[in-house]
């Protein structure tokens, strides 16, 4: 009787070995994250959404959210809108649970996909805890997508030749703030 307890759990988990391997498969990163993660201060969170001045009426998109922190901040603290684009499933995981326990899932989305493929014409703010050769990297699509008046702002790293319109200084942390430009 042992001996076909022990078969019939080995046809299971062979029979499931797939839909395991698939569901394993769906969720892995396309590619390895280009930083790792390091999370945004909440002084720092609430310096970017105020240099921005985040109302009700925007939608902020995060790139590289993490544990999305800062969409969930705007909506909880401002009533916006936010949209986390992350591609490490395991920081996903976090941000969905984030977004869960602040009761903000009407207002914030989690999306796990690469920042430089995702649609980002819909933002209305940006805010970014990137590398500056990701900063400069995104910019030329940032450029494209997004419309004048978008309002982009990044914890730590500039972007270049472009001079941001502030430079904040948080607790030693620099806060930078630009608009996009009339074209």
């Amino acid at each position: 009787m042992t001996t076909r307890i022990l078969a019939v759990l080995l046809t299971v988990a062979v029979a499931s070995a797939p839909a395991v391997a698939s569901a394993q498969e769906a969720q892995a990163p396309t590619r390895r994250p280009d930083v790792i993660f390091v999370p945004t201060p909440e002084e720092v969170v609430e310096a970017m959404l105020q240099v921005a001045k985040v109302t009700k009426d925007d939608i902020v998109y995060d790139l590289g959210s993490g544990d999305g922190r800062i969409p969930v901040t705007a909506a909880k603290k401002f009533g916006a809108r936010g949209v986390g684009i992350d591609i490490d499933p395991v920081r996903i995981a976090e941000a969905h649970e984030n977004v869960k326990k602040n009761e903000v899932g009407h207002l914030v989305k989690i999306v796990q996909g690469d920042l430089f493929e995702q649609d980002l014409s819909e933002a209305t703010v940006v805010t970014l805890y990137l590398l500056p050769s990701l900063n400069l990297k995104l910019r030329p699509k940032l450029m494209k997508e997004l419309r004048p008046g978008t309002r982009i702002v990044s914890h730590a790293f500039d972007m270049g030749d472009w001079k941001p319109e502030q430079e904040l200084d948080v607790n030693g942390r620099k806060v930078y703030f630009w608009t996009i430009p009339k074209q």
